[in-house]
């Protein structure tokens, strides 16, 4: 790498260390490297940032954004989350239980881990309080669950993956399907080791009956059916994933104006306003990652990569094993958008060198950038939680120890066997 690169990435990290927001760190960054490298012109770094603006499935990202935040303003949450204590409620930890299974079925709707992380944070925690939890220990349970949201349908981290990297984001939904199952289900078998251990009790004394999980299915059920549209939708291939997206937004909004009716017009207005911040943020991010493409085509940065790990080693295990590595310690600085905009690219380099499927290293990458978002010192989950929650992050971050043990061993776990990420998409592809 030239020494204006160098310059160039660690200015980027540095004006993100001190809180400049991503998106101007990683557009400054590009821009420094353009004007500082003799012969290089900012029309082609212009040129380069509307490429992959150029893209239709781009759409899909506001419509999945809109849909999530429909969901968080709309009562919708509330409805899942009573649902689920229905259902669960009785078992032991049952109301850290229901956060662990209410983020897998928001997250089947949302795909954004901070916002389920927020809405575990308004609603869960202060009745997990309540019921006499720990602060740390609930605030633990709304981290790590929201862990599920980014890897299930309709995830905006596994879509922006797919744009940058080339890679089927329909095989990449499907993918991570499988994994949220086992962390959902690895979370919710410590959730009940560690209740029984401080011997939290359940919210219900006894399961509830057939009428009542029937009454809660119907109300619930307008809110359920998004996952299995746009499972279906993937599956059958009648839809593409932008319209998937505009009728996902579409469903959420019906729903909640007309059928729960528990948004008004005026919510709605802030619901757009809020669609649109976000949108430009992550469509600017997109952007900027046309320009760090160019840059390291230039500077042939995938084939030095590679060079240095044929070096190391010719195994694809030990190749994910050193990715995921090496992405949790950026991931620990840098924030998750600006790995994804710099490595994708040649993440996708390195998986086809190896003959790594591309879906299990996308997968990997996503469930790996998310963990970071629960680790100091840039942890956006983790900020979002203890913000909301007032918890502090040493205590946090001490309650969530087991909770990193099992979630980054779950993590080797995937590395390990590419057939938990890639078969179902092989299968439902047939």
């Amino acid at each position: 790498m030239s020494l204006y690169l160098v310059l160039t990435l660690l200015g980027m990290t540095a004006a993100m260390t001190i809180g400049i927001p991503a998106v101007y760190a990683v557009l400054g960054a590009a821009l420094a490297y353009f004007l500082g490298h003799p012969g290089m012109n900012t029309m082609v770094m212009m040129q380069q940032v509307q490429l992959p603006l150029r893209s239709f499935p781009l759409l899909a990202i506001p419509f999945f954004i809109m849909a999530g935040t429909v969901m968080a303003r709309g009562g919708i949450a509330d409805k899942i989350m009573s649902f689920a204590n229905i259902l669960i409620g009785h078992w032991r930890g049952g109301l850290a239980q229901v956060g662990v299974l209410n983020s897998f079925v928001m997250g089947s709707m949302s795909g954004s881990a901070v916002a389920d992380a927020a809405v575990d944070s308004r609603i869960l925690v202060p009745q997990m309080q309540k019921r006499g939890y720990s602060l740390g220990f609930a605030a633990a349970i709304a981290g790590a669950s929201s862990v599920i949201a980014p890897i299930l349908p309709p995830s905006t981290s596994l879509i922006l993956y797919g744009l940058l990297g080339q890679v089927s984001v329909s095989a990449l939904f499907l993918g991570g399907i499988v994994p949220a199952v086992i962390i959902g289900a690895g979370l919710l078998a410590l959730v009940a080791v560690l209740s029984r251990l401080r011997q939290y009790g359940s919210v219900r004394e006894t399961a509830s009956s057939w009428r009542e999980k029937g009454h809660a299915f119907v109300d619930c059920a307008w809110a359920l059916m998004m996952p299995v549209i746009l499972v279906g939708g993937i599956r059958t291939g009648l839809f593409t994933i932008t319209e998937l997206a505009a009728m996902a937004a579409a469903y959420t909004i019906v729903i909640s104006l007309f059928v729960y009716r528990s948004m008004t017009l005026t919510d709605l207005w802030d619901v757009l306003r809020e669609t649109a911040r976000t949108s430009a943020t992550v469509l600017i991010i997109i952007g900027a990652s046309g320009a760090f493409s160019y840059i390291f085509a230039i500077e042939q940065v995938p084939l030095k990569i590679i060079s240095m790990l044929s070096g190391i080693t010719e195994t694809p295990v030990l190749v994910l094993l050193i990715t995921c590595m090496a992405l949790t310690v950026l991931g620990m600085v840098i924030e998750g958008a600006a790995v994804m905009i710099i490595g994708a690219p040649i993440l996708v380099s390195i998986a086809t060198h190896f003959g790594i499927d591309p879906v299990h290293m996308g997968v990997l990458v996503v469930v790996t950038l998310t963990l970071s978002t629960l680790t100091p010192p840039v942890g956006i989950v983790m900020f979002t939680v203890c913000t909301m929650t007032g918890c502090r992050i040493s205590e946090f971050l001490r309650e969530m120890v087991p909770f990193y043990v099992l979630l980054f061993s779950i993590l080797v776990l995937l590395a390990l066997f590419p057939a938990l990420v890639t078969t179902l998409p092989e299968w439902l592809a047939k």
